[in-house]
């Protein structure tokens, strides 16, 4: 494998965290590499370790030991403003709880990201919203406030605020989570759709159907990971009934 297709590569990864000088490993010893373009599924049950080795990797939090090269960079050179541009830029989050500004329309939230880079022209940046959310099937509502939405509109919308930036990975952390089953196949739908156009996928989630949507499930349990192997992909048909 050329170094160059490897986007993540970690070795040895921990992450403690000290209250009244009680330490507890949320994650510990944890090795692996992500090459672009995968969609790998991280799975296990709540305390696992899964949602604090994806902060760990979408650099919302920082390794307590360990190494973690990403794009062949070492992250431990990186500065503080160095990791946000780097959020804002090349990772996309999709989240359980939608994360949505609640009395703002559609197109403004999908266009938070481009307004905090502060790089693009008016004119470029309501392109690449409107390109958005055409791509998530939403280029109807952008005109709608948030709170108008029904919950797999609002995760629809959150995808597309994932992808304004064009980013190099997206995280999406437990994003059914909080869907009925039919928009929750959907949403999986729309993002084996983004994998097929090359995007890398890591999904976090506890539910085995979901993870089995993915290229690569890895398990955790304890902080370690106790399992790395590769699955089918499933085929879905308009109804949401696999093809396999």
């Amino acid at each position: 494998m050329d170094n160059s297709e490897k986007l993540i590569q970690i070795k040895g990864l921990c992450k403690t965290y000290i209250s009244e000088e009680v330490e507890t490993r949320a994650v510990c010893g944890v090795s692996f590499e992500i090459v672009k373009g995968e969609f790998v599924s991280i799975m296990g049950p709540s305390g696992s370790g899964k949602s604090t080795l994806m902060q760990l990797l979408g650099f919302l939090d920082r390794m307590s030991e360990g190494e973690y090269f990403f794009e062949g960079k070492d992250t431990k050179e990186f500065s503080d403003d160095e990791l946000a541009a780097i959020r804002n830029k090349k990772v996309g989050f999709i989240f359980q709880t939608f994360n949505l500004l609640p009395r703002t329309k559609v197109f403004e939230n999908v266009e938070l990201p481009l307004i905090y880079d502060n790089n693009g022209t008016k004119k470029g940046n309501e392109a690449k919203v409107l390109k958005a959310l055409e791509d998530v099937g939403m280029l109807h509502r952008k005109d709608y406030y948030s709170n108008q939405l029904s919950g797999g509109e609002r995760q629809r919308v959150a995808i597309a605020r994932a992808l304004v930036n064009n980013p190099e990975i997206i995280f999406a952390d437990e994003p059914t989570g909080n869907l009925d089953s039919k928009s929750g196949m959907q949403i999986m739908k729309i993002l084996q759709k983004l994998n097929e156009q090359g995007k890398t996928i890591i999904l976090v989630t506890h539910e085995t159907y979901t993870a089995e949507h993915g290229k690569r499930k890895i398990e955790m349990k304890d902080g370690q990971i106790i399992s790395d192997q590769p699955i089918v992909t499933r085929r879905f048909a308009s109804d949401g009934e696999s093809l396999k």
